[in-house]
């Protein structure tokens, strides 16, 4: 990690199957934390795994080597949401301390902070990135939405909303989503201005949206909610092709849910002990197909 950069490793590629995900077990469990794991990001191009603690750290993880490779204590602003920027050592995380509700660009090489973002008044629940793009969303409580870019302090647009947003942006950074109130609406970032371009249902969910997220393609979307619903959408269609029904979660956690990177499976982590495994299988008749697979912690 010599200046910040990655090593070089040999990829290996993996082929992701049913018996696979059924025969994974643990491999290292890390328990250094004195408090609940609020967020964790991968970054896109490394072996780098990134975590934000309730125990006020953020660490950076090396995953290939089940190694963690730093702990930086963020005691004075809190932490809540963290994600990777395009760099693996740069990450940009949400505050929890309820009087400053700024985002902070901060570099884990050297521990400094690179730039403040000001703009929220009330705790941000949703923040997006694009490895392949400089600006960002953030979505907040205070119930708007501001899009940043990485490379200047002030946001460069807002959108308002009228509950608790979720936000999301595709891997090419052409389009970006905003979940809340039982509909998902999609925007160009081009020309969010001129507002949606779609608004998808999904089938009459009007609990508060959790996250919202593209599969790697950009085929599918999903959305989680409080009242423990994951839904699966066409991203360009919007047809709600299944949902799949885990507890509700209280209004201080989240439901999370990602794809795999091919995005035939979601996984889904719906209590603190078990890991659920939903597989999303596409038949000749184009429907969805569910099987639940768990182990333990």
């Amino acid at each position: 990690m010599a200046g910040g950069q990655p090593e070089r490793e040999d990829k290996v590629s993996l082929e992701i199957t049913e018996e696979i995900l059924q025969s994974m077990e643990v491999g290292m469990t890390f328990r250094d934390y004195s408090g609940r794991i609020s967020s964790m990001d991968f970054h896109k191009t490394s072996n780098y795994l990134v975590t934000a603690s309730d125990d006020e750290s953020i660490r950076l993880y090396d995953v290939a080597n089940a190694t963690c490779l730093k702990t930086i204590n963020s005691k004075k602003y809190g932490v809540d949401l963290v994600s990777f920027t395009s760099h693996p050592t740069t990450v940009i995380y949400s505050s929890k301390n309820g009087w400053d509700e700024s985002l902070r660009l901060l570099s884990l090489h050297d521990n400094k902070y690179l730039r403040y973002f000001k703009g929220h008044r009330d705790r941000v629940v949703s923040l997006s990135l694009c490895s392949r793009k400089e600006y960002f969303l953030s979505g907040s409580l205070d119930r708007s939405v501001l899009l940043w870019d990485q490379r200047a302090d002030k946001c460069q647009g807002l959108l308002r909303v009228q509950g608790r947003p979720a936000t999301a942006i595709d891997e090419q950074g052409l389009v970006f989503a905003i979940a809340f109130g039982g509909y998902i609406r999609m925007f160009d970032a081009r020309n969010y201005e001129k507002g949606p371009f779609e608004i998808f249902s999904v089938g009459g969910d009007l609990s508060d949206a959790n996250i919202v997220k593209f599969s790697n393609d950009g085929r599918l979307m999903l959305l989680t909610t409080t009242d423990g619903h994951i839904h699966v959408l066409d991203s360009f269609r919007g047809t709600l092709l299944s949902t799949y029904n885990v507890q509700p979660v209280s209004s201080s956690s989240t439901l999370e849910a990602s794809f795999s990177p091919e995005g035939m499976f979601v996984i889904s982590d719906h209590s603190i002990m078990r890991m659920q495994f939903c597989v999303l299988l596409f038949g000749p008749d184009d429907k969805l197909r569910f099987y639940r697979a768990s182990f333990y912690l």
